[in-house]
């Protein structure tokens, strides 16, 4: 069974002569442990495809099934628990609290969730190593490379040991050379910790560590690309994810 099967996506807002369709019929699955890009010019739906398939928004029409749950079917109280338990998010303006250090926001979801704050922070300090900021579980945000910064994003995205990871625009805010190391590291989520990883971007560069690339352009599919195994053939998959 697909960890993410969404059908008919259709999402409308407003109503009448001023109601703008931003998804219209969109269909999709991501299996475990796959790694999917969403591409399309600005105002594409792309974001509005992210939030619905996260149970941030609700569509107008068609169903989002994670790990068989109809999200529309779920009460407010339910759904909330899935995304706290079943779904990490990372942003593109990493989103970290000022006046917590990189092992308190870490462990923030956990900590919310009610797990005991030594659990949490021991959780969130093997997560914080994992990504590669091993000594720095003390810095605070602002003590903090942005590239470090979204490192504990990615990292409070996992504490919670989530199926499912959706990032927007995740390297949007970086140089370079910091997208590389986050795109390299979503690569890893999939193929080393085997979650489920679906990810926005305007970077064919980025979009070229996925498996899969999905097109959208007016809040519809367009295209959809099956991409190399990573290291097989880089520039051939930067080429097919910039067409």
């Amino acid at each position: 069974m697909s960890l993410i099967a969404a059908t008919h996506l259709k999402k409308v807002y407003g109503v009448g002569e001023t109601a703008v369709t931003a998804l219209n019929g969109v269909s999709l699955q991501v299996e475990p442990g796959e790694f999917v890009a969403i591409m399309g010019p600005s105002g594409c739906g792309k974001s509005t495809l992210l939030h619905l398939l996260g149970g941030l928004d609700r569509p107008t029409s068609g169903s989002v099934m994670i790990d068989g749950h109809n999200l529309s079917d779920l009460s407010d109280a339910k759904l909330t628990e899935i995304r706290r338990r079943r779904i990490g998010f990372i942003f593109q303006f990493f989103n970290l609290i000022p006046v917590l250090n990189a092992l308190e926001n870490a462990a923030l979801p956990i900590t919310l969730d009610g797990v005991k704050p030594a659990e949490a922070k021991a959780r969130a300090a093997e997560w914080l190593d994992k990504v590669g900021l091993e000594g720095r579980s003390d810095h605070r945000p602002d003590q903090l490379s942005g590239g470090q910064q979204q490192r504990v994003a990615v990292a409070r995205a996992l504490v919670a040991d989530p199926a499912l990871v959706l990032a927007d625009e995740p390297t949007g805010n970086l140089d370079t050379h910091s997208s590389e190391e986050i795109a390299g590291l979503l690569r890893q989520v999939a193929n080393d910790w085997g979650r489920a990883v679906v990810i926005v971007t305007h970077d064919p560069r980025i979009a070229a560590y996925a498996d899969r690339i999905i097109f959208l352009k007016d809040g519809a599919v367009v295209d959809e690309t099956v991409l190399e195994p990573r290291g097989s053939s880089n520039g051939r998959n930067a080429e097919l994810a910039g067409r």
